[in-house]
């Protein structure tokens, strides 16, 4: 039932177990639903591509800032010891990275794990104090025991009716209109 004055944010379906979930979430990306997710208390094999999910650029910006910690400590230790700063220390050359590699491997996991760690906050829209399902009585069980599909409001085929019977013809069970309050 609609509530008076509150914005529905979407539909919440339960299901009885892992696989009931995974093929609930086949049906509801082949039905053409775009903007729906799939909670459960761990992680099922195979969700990602039910879903639709593409690849995270996370590993390709992790390795660009790596490579850009190496280059950079690489070029900012020539500057130094070569072109600023020369010393001729025991007949070695101005530019003898050997010395350097230890300091130039630890910028390089420094930058890596920076921008693993921003990254990953940026791509999952992080943090974020309050999501309209934690009001569900019944979604505390997605750490337990739950496993759930929740479509949003701003799914371009969402229909309030419509995808309800949608839901329960992939088997969801005690479906609820979620509210962002």
């Amino acid at each position: 039932m609609l509530e008076a004055g509150k914005k529905v944010y979407g539909i919440l379906a339960r299901f009885e177990t892992p696989e009931a979930l995974l093929a609930a979430v086949q049906k509801t990306q082949s039905a053409g639903y775009r903007k729906f997710d799939s909670h459960s208390p761990f992680p099922i094999h195979g969700m990602d591509d039910a879903m639709g999910q593409k690849r995270s650029p996370l590993g390709f910006l992790v390795g660009a800032a790596a490579l850009c910690g190496l280059t950079g400590m690489t070029l900012f230790i020539w500057w130094t010891s070569a072109v600023n700063y020369p010393l001729v220390i025991s007949g070695k050359p101005f530019f003898s990275y050997q010395a350097f590699v230890p300091v130039i491997f630890a910028v390089t996991i420094l930058f890596a794990a920076t921008t693993a760690t921003l990254g990953m906050l940026a791509l999952n829209r992080l943090p974020r104090l309050f999501h309209p399902l934690f009001s569900s009585p019944q979604f505390g069980r997605v750490t337990d025991d739950g496993f759930f599909i929740s479509i949003q409001t701003t799914d371009p085929l969402y229909q309030p009716e419509r995808t309800t019977s949608f839901l329960q013809s992939v088997g969801g069970q005690d479906i609820e209109m979620v509210y962002d309050e």
